[in-house]
């Protein structure tokens, strides 16, 4: 699976551990997919997952991973990845934007990667089998990016990788979970929050001011494949300024969340949030505390991490010249898991 900045990769056992818990628990919804690694695990683990998340390059690997299913593709979408494979470049706005105006991929390979995605969009391939080769074009172009791991900013000289050649692989699919098929939606969360049903509900929001669109802006163009005008050194879309979450906001973080919560039709709640967010541990605990009821109860753990590379480095100009300081090396993340006293108004009146 792709880079990606709050990756819960090491937290998956404590999350399964804690749906695990919810001994009559079939169905997820994971609110907030992203990479949809939560998700793929979840699926692996035997559960119904119905990720949503409102970026299309994170509703496609949700489509990917989590609503299909490896025998309904696999012969397939192994032949055209070999086809798609033997393309030879053919440079456009891809190899332009990412690669000319910035130095993202290496133009060999985004000449590549224009080459492909156009042939993707010719074939007009069913839903399922369109999201596994633009997913497996997307980790390809991931395997040989030149980044610290975020699209805000490139490397002044390239990634050793960034030499390396394009080639798209099979994506590790898993086989349909015995408690029913995934779903993938990219819905706003508040939307997701009133429309979807399940047993238990997992939530990882955005939890400060960086934007995931910001962030990941090439892959939503990957996706999307709408020719974007860009902005700035790193080509970033003109969306970046205008689709703004609320949950990226401090002044509204607070009553968006809380709508979010309100609305979910889930006896149990799982909450990752790191210390980094907008919201203090004990405001977190006041929060859920009212989620829970006066008979409800909400557990948490602490775990301890170093901060993603690019914290590590530092901050850097346009012109590469080191600009700021370090910071904290290390964060934590806390993991709440709820468990409410009685269902919501909007569970008793369906």
């Amino acid at each position: 699976m792709i880079k990606y900045l709050g990756s819960k990769r090491l937290l998956i056992p404590k999350i399964l551990e804690q749906v695990r818990l919810v001994q009559s628990a079939r169905s997820v919804i994971d609110l907030f997919s992203g990479t949809s690694r939560v998700g793929y695990a979840l699926k692996a683990a035997g559960y119904r997952v119905l990720a949503n998340d409102h970026n299309a390059y994170a509703e496609m690997v949700a489509r990917c991973y989590v609503e299909t299913d490896v025998a309904q593709v696999s012969q397939d979408a192994g032949r055209l990845i070999r086809e798609l494979n033997a393309l030879p470049g053919r440079p456009g706005f891809f190899t332009e934007t990412y690669c000319e105006k910035s130095r993202f991929f290496h133009p060999k390979n985004g000449a590549r990667i224009d080459a492909i995605r156009n042939r993707i969009t010719e074939l007009g391939l069913p839903r399922q089998l369109e999201a596994v080769v633009l997913v497996a074009l997307m980790e390809a172009a991931d395997r040989v990016d030149s980044t610290t791991g975020v699209q805000m900013a490139y490397l002044k000289q390239w990634a050793p990788r960034a030499l390396a050649d394009l080639e798209l692989r099979f994506p590790p699919l898993l086989e349909r979970a015995p408690a029913g098929p995934g779903q993938a939606t990219g819905w706003d969360a508040l939307e997701a929050a009133r429309r979807l049903e399940a047993d238990v509900a997992y939530l990882d929001p955005p939890y400060n001011q960086h934007s995931y669109l910001a962030n990941y802006h090439i892959w939503e163009t990957l996706v999307l494949w709408d020719s974007p005008g860009v902005y700035g050194s790193a080509c970033k879309r003109l969306d970046c300024r205008t689709r703004k979450s609320p949950l990226n906001s401090k002044v509204r973080f607070l009553e968006y969340f809380r709508s979010i919560l309100s609305a979910l039709r889930v006896p149990v709640v799982i909450v990752s949030f790191s210390d980094e967010g907008f919201l203090t541990e004990g405001e977190m605990a006041l929060v859920l505390g009212d989620l829970a009821g006066p008979d409800g109860t909400v557990e948490r753990a602490v775990m301890d991490y170093r901060r993603y590379v690019g914290a590590r480095i530092g901050i850097y100009n346009p012109k590469g010249e080191k600009v700021g300081r370090v910071g904290r090396l290390r964060n934590r993340e806390i993991l709440y898991c709820v468990r409410r006293s009685r269902p919501s108004e909007e569970v008793r009146r369906a």
